[in-house]
């Protein structure tokens, strides 16, 4: 608990910025929702041909998995993208059904004779709907918005592998860094945030049941729901960053986080302002968000880009692999700058007591005992045309069962722990010294180069100057020892991101 504490005193100025980031979120998704969900409760109520459909729709939303539904809407114009807009877009469908469910049922459970009383005065339709039914209906209204609101912080937790922000970003990285410390900051702040809108609409909730219905008007609802159309209005409309502004991204993994900040940091040591994007997923995430105009640039890995991203064979000679990356990536307007100075290529790891005892070397040795192991390897490693099919074809390996599917930043624990038996991991992963691990030898040079190199929108270099003198500054002067110390600084030192990437740009200068 005191590293929880220290980390929340030392982390202040950032935690209260990604709460607040969370709020808005939950706030406008919310609000959106109860701006389409009322009406269409109401309509649902009066026309029950048409509420089915709608109740249909609503269900169906609800059950698609939050990150299955990010995937669906970030290739989507105008409401996906990297950002806070997939994010709206994806909280505000998880709303719905718990308001127009609760809407439909409040209006259902009143109490027939009050509303053939307002008819009986000669009550309007509009009236007794303003009048009569949606003040009695209220608490029921309130109470969907409760679910509505409790249900929002939660998921709103998953929006930071977006680059939406919110208390997303510390779950991500302590799940990075297998920092428990660092999840607990992100999901206690979260939790708290859920108990205290549910304990505050559960009053308001009780507040409304208790008092007299005719104390309500319908005008107080337009009114809450105006304020919330117009502030989620001003939210969509504005820009991710001004103009003036270069938005940084990276993949969701320690070593990307470390550069991204590097990349960031050196920009604005030119005077040139820094939008941060980070953690925002594998390659496929990151590339789009560059190609669409999410992100201005981010750090790709040559033989990634030309597998992975452009689907061609790579030469296993380095400069000519990046010279290949660079002539794809110019077709699409976008510039490979020089590499930074370290190949991380992928490499076979083994437990070390494993390999003395059975004498594995290389990964030519696993023929020998891959029918009794079980492989773990990250998901997009398991798709990739550089990956696990043509590693198990190119050396004749068969394992059995079939491999492991978990996130980057669990397989070395998972292999040191003994839940696998080998991985595919960085060769500058800061966890195989610290687990005692061994990588066997590529003799078949499967795998191709990975020289890091920046990647950046072509605009955005015309547009920023700074950006081409920045990365200038780097290139060639990140060698693989510093980045595994870097990495080792983060993963088992706990330190921060930007502080060892502040500390490695004041050695360079």
């Amino acid at each position: 608990m005191s590293e929880l504490l220290h980390f929340w005193v030392t982390h202040r100025t950032e935690l209260a910025r990604l709460i607040e980031q969370h709020v808005v979120l939950v706030v406008i998704s919310t609000g959106v929702a109860a701006t389409l969900g009322i009406p269409a409760g109401i309509l649902a109520f009066r026309r029950p041909r048409l509420g089915r459909p709608l109740l249909f729709v609503a269900n169906v939303a609800q059950t698609i998995p939050s990150l299955a539904l990010f995937g669906f809407l970030l290739p989507l114009p105008f409401i996906g993208g990297v950002g806070p807009r997939t994010a709206l877009v994806t909280l505000t469908l998880y709303a719905l059904l718990p308001i127009v469910r609760m809407t439909v049922g409040g209006l259902k459970s009143l109490d027939r004779n009050v509303v053939e009383a307002g008819v009986a005065m000669g009550m309007t339709s509009r009236q007794l709907l303003f009048m009569v039914e949606l003040p009695l209906a209220l608490p029921s209204i309130v109470a969907g918005l409760r679910v509505a609101t409790v249900i929002g912080v939660g998921t709103a937790t998953i929006a930071a592998a977006i680059g939406a922000g919110g208390l997303g970003e510390y779950i991500f990285r302590g799940l990075s860094m297998v920092d428990s410390t660092t999840i607990l900051a992100g999901a206690l702040p979260a939790a708290a945030l859920a108990l205290v809108a549910d304990g505050c609409l559960a009053w308001l909730e009780h507040r409304l049941r208790s008092r007299r219905a005719s104390s309500f008007r319908g005008p107080a609802l337009a009114a809450i729901a105006g304020l919330a159309l117009v502030a989620s209005a001003a939210w969509w409309m504005s820009p991710g960053s001004s103009g003036t502004s270069v938005i940084v991204g990276s993949k969701n993994f320690t070593e990307q986080v470390v550069l991204g900040e590097l990349l960031a940091q050196a920009i604005e040591a030119e005077g040139v302002p820094v939008v941060r994007k980070l953690n925002l997923g594998g390659t496929f995430i990151c590339d789009r968000a560059l190609r669409s105009g999410d992100i201005d640039l981010y750090v790709e890995y040559t033989g990634t880009a030309v597998t992975a991203v452009f689907n061609q064979e790579v030469p296993h000679d380095p400069r000519k692999a990046f010279e290949q990356a660079r002539g794809l990536y110019a077709r699409g307007g976008v510039t490979a700058l020089e590499p930074l100075g370290f190949n991380n290529t992928f490499t076979i790891l083994v437990r070390t007591r494993d390999a003395r005892r059975l004498g594995l070397r290389s990964i030519d040795d696993l023929r020998a005992v891959a029918g009794d192991w079980t492989p773990g390897f990250g998901y997009e490693f398991l798709q990739r045309a550089d990956g696990y099919p043509g590693l198990v074809e190119t050396y004749g390996l068969t394992f059995g069962g079939a491999p492991r599917a978990m996130d980057l930043s669990l397989i070395y624990k998972a292999l040191g722990d003994g839940q696998v038996d080998l991985i595919a991991g960085d060769a500058t992963s800061a966890l195989i010294d610290a687990l005692d691990l061994t990588a066997l030898d590529d003799t078949r040079h499967y795998f191709p180069p990975y020289d890091a190199a920046p990647v950046v929108r072509t605009s955005a270099l015309l547009r920023h100057p700074e950006i081409g003198r920045a990365m200038a500054r780097l290139v060639g002067r990140v060698t693989e020892r510093d980045m595994r110390a870097m990495n080792r600084a983060v993963d088992l030192d706990r330190r921060d991101p930007d502080d060892v990437a502040r500390e490695f740009l004041a050695r360079l200068k």
